[in-house]
C-alpha cells in the first residue's frame, strides 16, 4: 500500500508531546513491513536544515485560503539512517515561529489560517508528486482540514482525478483539544457558509475542526481501545460523543507502540550505566547517577518517585498538589519534569522549595533526562483524570520502574494491577486505581511502596513489567488490518 501519513509535529523533526513520537515510528514500523509509506509535516523555525539535510523538490505551490493566497516551497529530507521521506511545508510567515502552536503559553490567533495552508499544499502536493496514496492518515485537529478540503473545496474537486480514490483515515490522539475558532473563519479558510450548520462544523456558536475530520473521514481511530469507549460517552467526550456514537462502526481503538530502538535501558546513551531484566543492578547506579544529578540526597533504600509530564489538568496535577505533604511524608523523593500551565509550576517550584534534597522541579522539555528518570526511577506516577493512550506508562515498564496509574484509557489498557491473584499469577506490572480523588491515589501508592520494600516481590514486578511487548510491530500489523478494511470499503 501508499500511504501517506499527516502530522503537525514528528520526531525527532520537531516535538511538542506524545504525537510527534507516534508520527515518528508507526510510519518506520509500517515502511518495515514493505508498504510505500511517506511522511507530510510543517517546516517550523525548530527543524534544522542543516542537520537533517532539508532539499527543495518544489519551488511554487501556491496555496488559496479565501481571499489570500500563500506561496508556499516544498522541501525533503528522510527519516534519520532510513529511505523513508519526509515532506516539509515552508512558509516562513506561517511556521517561522518560536513554537509550533503558541508562545508564552498562548496559542496563535491564525493557527486556523496556518494548519489549512498546510493541509490545502499537501493536497497539491500529492497531485504534484508521481505518487497517489492509497490512504492518507491524518492525526489530531491540525491535519482536520485535508478531509474537510476534499469533501467541501471546489478547487480540490476540480482538480481532475487525483482525489478520487484516496481513503482517509482520522486518527484523534487527545479528543480535548479540538481546533475551535470564530465562524468567520470559514470564509478565510475559504470553505462555503453551508459549513456552519449543526450537522457540519458548528459547535456552539463556533467551528470545530475537529468535528469536520470525524464527519469527513473514512474512518476513525483512536490510540487505545479503551479510550475509543470512553469518548462515545458524556463524561469524556468533550462534546463530541453524540457525532462519536454515530460514527462508532467507523471508529477503532488501536493503542500506541513505542520505540525500542529508542526507548531501551540496554543501549540507551542517554544513561550512565546500561542494564536489563537480568543485570537490574545497572539500575541502582542509574538512580544513584540521577541522585547526584539533580541534588538529592544519594540513598539507594529511598523510593524516587518520577513524573514526566504535560503541567495541565488533564494529567492529574491537582490530585498530587492536593496530595504533596502526605507524598513527601512517605520518606520518598520525588522528580518532575514538564511544563505548561503557570499555576502548576508556581506550586511545584514552591514545594521543591521545602522541600530541599528531597525534591527535584525540572520546568522545561528535556529528552535526555526523561530517559535518566525513566531509569532512575523506581516508580513513576500517572493519575490522569483521562489519558487517550500514555507513552510513560510504556517506557517506565520497559525500564523497570513501576507504574501508578489510573485506570483509564490506554493505561487501563497496558497495566496490570499488582492484586493478590495478579501477582501470584506473575501478570502484575503496575499500581491502578479507579476513583479520581487524592484518596484513592495515596491508596495506590501507598501499595506500591509497600511492595518496594520487599526485594522479592518487587524484582518480580520489574521483571515482568520489563518483559511487556509495545513494540510498533504489533499496532502496525492492526493499522494495515484497518487500511485494508478501508479500500475494500465502496
Amino acid at each position: 500500500m501508499r500511504i501517506l501519513f499527516v502530522a503537525s509535529e514528528v520526531f525527532p523533526f520537531a516535538k511538542t508531546g506524545g504525537l510527534a513520537d507516534v508520527a515518528g515510528s508507526l510510519p518506520l514500523a509500517l515502511a518495515s513491513m514493505g508498504h510505500d509509506v511517506r511522511v507530510a509535516m510543517p517546516k517550523y523555525a525548530a527543524v534544522d536544515e542543516t542537520r537533517y539535510n532539508l532539499v527543495p523538490i518544489l519551488d511554487e505551490i501556491i496555496v488559496r485560503l479565501g481571499d489570500t493566497s500563500y506561496l508556499t516551497q516544498i522541501k525533503r529530507s528522510f527519516f534519520p539512517g532510513t529511505n523513508v521521506p519526509v515532506y516539509f511545508v515552508q512558509n516562513h510567515s506561517l511556521f517561522g515561529r518560536p513554537g509550533l502552536y503558541q508562545e508564552n503559553g498562548t496559542d496563535y490567533a491564525d493557527n486556523d489560517i496556518r494548519f489549512g495552508a498546510f493541509c490545502k499544499a499537501v493536497l497539491w502536493l500529492i497531485k504534484a508528486l508521481d505518487w497517489q496514496p492509497d490512504i492518507i492518515h491524518c492525526n489530531d485537529w491540525q491535519t482536520a482540514l485535508l478531509p474537510i478540503y476534499l469533501r467541501n473545496d471546489p478547487e480540490v474537486a476540480s482538480a481532475d482525478l487525483a482525489f478520487k480514490k484516496q481513503k482517509v483515515l482520522y486518527t484523534i490522539h487527545n479528543l480535548a483539544y479540538q481546533g475551535l475558532f470564530g465562524w468567520d473563519s470559514l470564509a478565510r479558510l475559504g470553505l462555503p457558509p453551508s459549513l456552519f450548520a449543526p450537522d457540519q462544523l458548528e459547535f456552539y456558536g463556533k467551528i470545530n475542526l475537529m468535528k469536520g475530520g470525524i464527519l469527513y473521514s473514512d474512518a476513525i481511530s483512536t490510540v487505545s481501545r479503551r479510550y475509543a469507549d470512553e469518548i462515545q460517552t458524556e463524561e469524556f467526550g468533550c462534546g463530541l460523543d453524540g457525532l462519536l456514537r454515530q460514527r462508532r462502526d467507523k471508529l477503532y481503538g488501536i493503542m500506541n507502540g513505542i520505540d525500542y530502538s529508542v526507548w531501551d535501558p540496554r543501549t540507551d546513551p542517554h544513561l550512565p550505566v546500561h542494564y536489563g531484566a537480568n543485570s537490574l543492578g545497572g539500575k541502582t547506579r542509574c538512580k544513584k547517577a540521577l541522585q547526584e544529578e539533580l541534588g538529592l540526597e544519594v540513598d539507594a533504600a529511598t523510593p524516587v518517585v518520577g513524573m514526566i509530564t504535560r503541567l495541565d489538568p488533564q494529567k492529574g496535577l491537582d490530585l498530587v498538589a492536593e496530595a504533596m505533604d502526605e507524598i513527601m511524608t512517605e520518606k520518598v523523593q520525588f522528580i518532575l519534569l514538564g511544563s505548561g500551565h503557570a499555576e502548576f509550576h508556581e506550586f511545584f517550584a514552591q514545594a521543591a522549595r521545602k522541600y530541599p534534597r528531597r525534591m527535584s522541579v525540572n520546568l522545561r522539555l528535556d529528552i535526555p533526562l526523561s530517559h535518566r528518570i525513566e531509569a532512575g526511577a523506581d516508580l513513576f506516577l500517572m493519575p490522569s483524570r483521562f489519558e487517550p493512550c500514555g507513552l510513560n506508562q510504556l517506557y517506565s515498564m520497559r525500564y523497570g520502574t513501576i507504574p501508578v496509574v489510573r485506570r483509564v484509557g490506554g493505561l487501563a489498557d497496558s497495566v496490570i494491577d499488582a492484586t493478590e491473584e495478579n501477582v501470584a499469577k506473575a501478570r502484575a506490572t503496575g499500581f491502578v486505581f479507579d476513583e479520581y480523588s487524592a484518596k484513592a491515589m495515596m491508596v495506590a501508592l501507598r501499595r506500591a511502596l509497600a511492595a518496594y520494600h520487599k526485594k522479592t516481590l518487587w524484582r518480580q514486578l520489574q521483571r515482568t513489567a520489563m518483559a511487556q511487548d509495545f513494540s510498533w510491530d504489533a499496532s502496525a500489523r492492526k493499522y494495515v488490518e484497518l487500511f485494508q478494511n478501508m479500500l475494500t470499503e465502496r
